[in-house]
């Protein structure tokens, strides 16, 4: 026996549908919301917030290899990473703050 399908079920079925569509380069009249992270200056934010290379990274959450790669231009931070540095760019003491 198939239970009746809900309306909520109806609109997560429906909103599926039209990601998959999106994803495939169809027109869906679905809402994109595009959000842009900006470029970060990883050694210029370490600097701002007065930590040492070992003491940032550990307060970040990344290896001190990573962070000495993001300083030095050899890799960029991307997703999370760059979105918490952006705030932090924003506001150093955030680091500390959350950290107390």
């Amino acid at each position: 026996m198939n239970a009746p399908k809900s309306k909520a079920f109806e609109s997560i079925r429906q909103g599926l549908e039209e990601a998959l569509a999106y994803a495939e380069g169809k027109k869906t009249g679905a809402r994109v919301h595009q959000v842009e992270v900006p470029k970060v200056d990883v050694a210029a934010i370490r600097a701002k917030t007065g930590l040492s290379q070992v003491e940032f990274a550990r307060s970040i959450g990344v290896a001190k290899g990573t962070l000495l790669n993001w300083e030095h231009g050899r890799r960029h931070p991307t997703g999370p990473a760059q979105v918490l540095l952006a705030m932090i760019a924003k506001r150093p003491s955030l680091v500390g703050e959350v950290l107390r």
